[in-house]
């Protein structure tokens, strides 16, 4: 396994992709942002996006939402808050440039937290999830969805051998979900309540996580 992805490596990788994002890899991720999407609708209220990129996300919200979104690259941002200058999401309230592993938020900020496509490139993943489990109300989720490594068989062996290219386009095709259930079972205060491939055909993972009513501070 190749060691964790440096943020500086991540943000100009993402300052390149920017311009093109959209069309490469909004069609790519559809499937997957719409059901991150859909879950955290299902919670409502204030729900908070880490890694919100361009704002492709926006569409997939409702007014039964109000949305907070950040990412740590500030060419994203800039291209979300493009998107967002249409007037067509009021349900969006806020987007910042802020950094997942150290969020301004107090705690106990939103009902839901989405990762969307992020948290296997992001440096420390176990540090921002006990972040999102900080900012996430008591009862409240943090939704997640990704390609995870398919830990056994060719696909396994494919992606071990593209890892190393792949992380130049900032890419990390080799983290595996036993280190998300780790976190989980480690920080004592978040409770694994799905895992579950997204159709049609299952490339990409949805797993949710329930904030205890009571929590305990990650090691």
């Amino acid at each position: 396994m190749l060691r964790d992805p440096a943020t500086d490596v991540m943000e100009k990788a993402y300052a390149r992709w920017a311009p093109i994002y959209d069309v490469l890899c909004g069609p790519v991720f559809l499937n997957g942002r719409r059901a991150a999407a859909s879950a955290a609708r299902d919670v409502g209220g204030l729900i908070l996006e880490i890694g919100v990129g361009t704002g492709l996300s926006f569409d997939d919200y409702d007014a039964s939402t109000e949305i907070t979104g950040i990412d740590m690259s500030e060419p994203m941002i800039a291209r979300a808050r493009e998107r967002l200058a249409s007037g067509r999401y009021p349900h969006v309230k806020e987007l910042a440039v802020m950094d997942a592993h150290n969020m301004r938020f107090p705690d106990a900020t939103f009902d839901c937290v989405v990762g969307q496509f992020v948290i296997t490139l992001v440096e420390d993943p176990e540090r921002v999830l006990s972040e999102c489990a900080r900012v996430v109300k008591p009862g409240g989720q943090i939704i997640l969805v990704n390609h995870l490594y398919s830990e056994r068989g060719l696909a396994a062996a494919v992606e071990r051998l593209l890892a190393q290219k792949a992380r130049k386009l900032g890419l990390r095709p080799e983290f595996p979900f036993a280190r998300l259930a780790a976190w989980a079972e480690s920080h004592g205060g978040a409770e694994l309540i799905e895992r579950r491939k997204v159709k049609p055909f299952g490339v990409y993972t949805l797993v949710r996580f329930r904030r205890g009513e009571r929590q305990r501070a990650a090691a």
